[in-house]
Parts: C-alpha cells; sequence; structure tokens
C-alpha cells in the first residue's frame, strides 16, 4: 500500500476533522493506515506518545478482526472502548485507514458516530481521488 497525500490533501482531512469532529466535542482525532502508522492526528490532549497509540490501536482493531473472523463474521466495521474519563471510538476507512476519535462523557456515543459518518463521506473524496477506493464506512 503506498498513500501520498499533498499538503492540500493534508489541510482538507485537517478540516473536515476539525469541523466534523472536534467541533462536536471530540477530544481528539489520530487518522492511521491498518500497520499503526501514523497519518495525522488533530485534537486538545497532550499525547505523550502518538505513535504509540497509533500502532497499539490498529493491532487493537487486527485483534477485533480475527475475533470477527472466528463467530463468523466477515469483519467488524467499528470498535469502541468506554473508559472512566475517556471513551475511544475506532472506525475502519476504505481498506486500509483507520480513525481513532477520543471523547469525554459530556459528548454522546450517538453524535460521535454520526459525525464521524460525515466525517468519512467527506475524506473519502480526498482519498477516492487518489486510490480509486470504494466507499468508506463507518
Amino acid at each position: 500500500m503506498s498513500l501520498i497525500l499533498t499538503k492540500n490533501d493534508i489541510g482538507k482531512l485537517e478540516e473536515i476533522i476539525s469541523d466534523q469532529l472536534l467541533d462536536s466535542g471530540a477530544e481528539h482525532v489520530v487518522l492511521t493506515d491498518l500497520s499503526g502508522n501514523l497519518i495525522l492526528e488533530r485534537g486538545s490532549l497532550e499525547m505523550e506518545d502518538i505513535f504509540s497509540l497509533a500502532a497499539v490501536s490498529a493491532a487493537n482493531f487486527a485483534a477485533t478482526a480475527e475475533i470477527a473472523r472466528l463467530i463468523g463474521e466477515e469483519d467488524f466495521a467499528l470498535l469502541y472502548h468506554k473508559g472512566g474519563r475517556r471513551n475511544v471510538h475506532f472506525s475502519r476507512l476504505a481498506k486500509d485507514y483507520l480513525i481513532i476519535t477520543l471523547f469525554n462523557d459530556n459528548v454522546s456515543l450517538g453524535l460521535i458516530r454520526l459525525k464521524l459518518g460525515s466525517a468519512i463521506n467527506e475524506m473519502s473524496a480526498v482519498f477516492g481521488e487518489r486510490k480509486g477506493a470504494g466507499p468508506w464506512r463507518s
């Protein structure tokens, strides 16, 4: 898999993340590939080791995909973890990417899922021009 994003592409992705997710209450959003390579991040949290978060999140998503296979599912398109102070929502983007959204209990999971659906639709135009990928799903 190779990915080439221009400065303009990154700007569009950052704008989508800000407008759709951060302005709706998400604290931080991380975009990675499924190997755990960081593509970009936006948000207000001070992340000590964003690269480890990206790598472990991708591994977590891969483990969940294997669970899906073991129970007869083709795949799970999303994963959600609820914490005491912070929640994490993972969504697959196309075949090769993962969006990680961190938010607190002041924001509902339903709102995050709604805004992610909209954000993913907008992001697909940025990636679709490069990869010709099929529809993205949340």
